[in-house]
């Protein structure tokens, strides 16, 4: 079929409690909507699969019994969970899907004047600790071994789904494709013109402003920023992260971008970088094939790992 006889259809869906926007390039309008609705049903088939609140998931199941008993998983959730460990090492715990676990004393809608006692502080990630999931391949199953233990996808989830909805519409046949699901984007193809998918890096200080726009060929994008969700104690802007170790906010860093071939990558690294700083971030980034990542700090200073080209500036400051 000749490229000019496609187009791009576009669907918006509250999906995982986020904004899923999914583009597909098709034959006309109608098959492309049929192509959307099948990306939409797998993405609530894994947002069941990994929900913490759907009492008939194997992940509710999980949390039910933690330091109690291994509970057998399928496959799918379990490779989930090991891959998740698996960048939890990578990391050194700055991501880590017992997070759930923690209680959370911060608030960043305002009503916090003072930060919580130390010992409060201490005690909110008590329970939280990937070395602490337990996964036995011979049998498929998982275990916490703390009661109290939770496991929560939240900074992988949404990049999961992206990746195995990309994965379905290509089986299907669908030569392109865009699926942002909140920020956590991948692609495949190209647009119907054929140009290339473009993703742009947001200016931390004005969201409405793209400071740089990037081709995305094959491959996915995640970012995490703190534009809206902060605090401000002593003159310091501390992020809505939380350091699953410490238990405290991160600061120093103002926005990640992520790039990889999955997007269930992106999605977990940009989490991490914010908790790790920029310079172990970038660091960590340099030694992986394949991720790059860019990163504003809290001065608005960019700063980007080796592979990546700007064409701009390396701060916002007029």
């Amino acid at each position: 079929m000749a490229q000019e006889d496609l187009v791009n259809v576009t669907k918006v869906e509250k999906l995982m409690g986020s904004r899923f926007e999914i583009t597909v390039v098709a034959q006309n309008e109608e098959i492309g909507y049929i192509y959307i609705n099948e990306a939409i049903a797998e993405v609530k088939r894994i947002e069941k699969m990994i929900s913490s609140w759907d009492m008939e998931s194997e992940t509710y199941a999980i949390n039910k019994n933690a330091g109690i008993r291994p509970v057998k998983v399928a496959e799918e959730l379990f490779s989930l969970i090991e891959r998740s460990l698996k960048i939890s090492e990578l990391t050194e715990g700055a991501f880590d899907i017992s997070y759930a676990s923690l209680d959370k004393i911060w608030k960043f809608n305002g009503e916090l004047k003072r930060a919580p006692d130390r010992d409060v502080v201490r005690a909110s990630v008590a329970k939280i600790g990937y070395q602490d999931i337990v996964l036995n391949a011979d049998d498929a199953t998982v275990f916490l071994r703390k009661k109290g233990m939770k496991l929560g996808f939240g900074a992988i989830g949404k990049g999961y789904a992206a990746d195995k909805a990309k994965a379905l519409l290509i089986s299907n046949g669908v030569p392109g494709g865009i699926i942002n699901a909140s920020g956590d984007l991948t692609t495949w193809g190209t647009r119907e013109t054929g140009e290339k998918w473009m993703v742009g890096i947001a200016n931390p200080t004005d969201k409405t402003d793209v400071f740089s726009w990037l081709p995305i060929i094959e491959s996915s994008a995640a970012t995490s920023g703190n534009y809206e969700k902060y605090i401000i104690f002593n003159g310091e802007k501390y992020s809505h992260i939380i350091n699953p170790k410490t238990g405290y906010p991160t600061k120093g860093v103002f926005s990640v971008s992520v790039f990889a071939k999955k997007a269930e990558l992106c999605d977990a690294l940009a989490t991490s970088i914010f908790i790790m700083g920029k310079d172990r971030g970038i660091h960590m980034i340099n030694q992986l094939e394949g991720v790059e990542v860019v990163v504003v700090d809290d001065k608005n200073k960019v700063h980007k790992s080796s592979g990546i080209v700007l064409n701009t500036s390396n701060s916002f400051e007029k």
